[in-house]
């Protein structure tokens, strides 16, 4: 068996910059980033090029309620990562949403984890007649001023953007993002390179003992591994467009979205190739070492 690891960046930072910490690693299919800091009211925008590019930024307004989302109807603005899911067209809405909106996918899985509620949370214009809101003015969406919006309309791309919302944005050095992404590289190679030798006991030593999806604890989980996994002829694993992200809420916790291509049975008739997109959110402990808390697809 063998594993490949395809890590691609078009996008660094030099020695003298300073990025967000939430930007370890944008794959060169995230053409451009946002993060939206909320004690400033600012939504600041990333070009992945030759170089992560700072771009500018713009006004917004968030939650009447402020921030830390918890429950349908708070009036909050969720703080973690989150993608664009679609473009919508809301000229046949409330005249409030302006002349469209970009839904983000609140709840991820670390807020369904933590029983997180609500949804609806989009990144939208204003009204025409007003084309500035208050600083905290909406029902927990991010709106942007309409002209705004309009000019960066065409950079969200549903699946894709991401747009991590933070209280305060924390600006690292180059180097710290360096050993940060190595050290989550590291961790990923270890997971797919279990699942493709089909090791369910080291598989599941890297999910934390505080794991949960679908209902299931860590325990349940590793029994479903044992099912699933341990039972697979795979015989290759590939992973590629590998996206690193920073919670900025929680410290310590960071996001692994990849592209992952499982092969079964190769070589034979009953070939078959399993494509998928993945989730994988990580806590570092004390020590230092990296293990999964949630999963998620998509």
């Amino acid at each position: 068996m063998s594993i490949f690891l395809f890590l691609f960046v078009q996008g660094s930072v030099s020695a003298s910059d300073r990025v967000p910490l939430y930007l370890v690693r944008l794959p060169a299919s995230v053409s451009v980033a946002y993060v939206a800091e909320t004690d400033a009211a600012t939504f600041h925008r990333f070009d992945n090029g030759d170089a992560l590019d700072y771009r500018g930024e713009t006004y917004m307004s968030i939650g009447e309620n402020g921030v830390g989302k918890q429950k349908a109807g708070d009036r909050r603005t969720p703080l973690g990562i989150y993608f664009v899911t679609e473009r919508l067209d809301t000229t046949k809405m409330h005249e409030k949403y302006g002349p469209m909106a970009f839904p983000l996918d609140y709840p991820n899985a670390l807020d369904k984890r933590a029983e997180r509620s609500g949804d609806g949370i989009w990144v939208h214009g204003v009204n025409a007649r007003a084309d500035e809101r208050p600083a905290m003015d909406t029902d927990g969406c991010i709106a942007l001023p309409n002209e705004e919006l309009r000019a960066l309309a065409e950079t969200f791309q549903a699946n894709i953007t991401p747009v991590v919302i933070a209280r305060q944005i924390e600006w690292v050095g180059a180097d710290e993002i360096l050993v940060l992404r190595t050290e989550l590289e590291a961790a990923l190679a270890a997971w797919a390179d279990s699942l493709e030798r089909g090791d369910v006991h080291a598989h599941a030593s890297l999910y934390d003992g505080e794991f949960r999806r679908w209902g299931m604890n860590k325990s349940e989980w590793t029994a479903l591994l044992v099912e699933t996994v341990g039972a697979r002829p795979i015989d290759q694993v590939v992973i590629s467009d590998v996206l690193l992200l920073g919670d900025p809420e929680q410290g310590g916790i960071y996001l692994s979205r990849f592209r992952q291509v499982v092969t079964e049975n190769a070589d034979t008739a009953e070939e078959r190739t399993v494509e998928s997109i993945r989730r994988l959110y990580w806590r570092r402990s004390t020590s230092g070492a990296y293990k999964v808390i949630a999963e998620d697809a998509g």
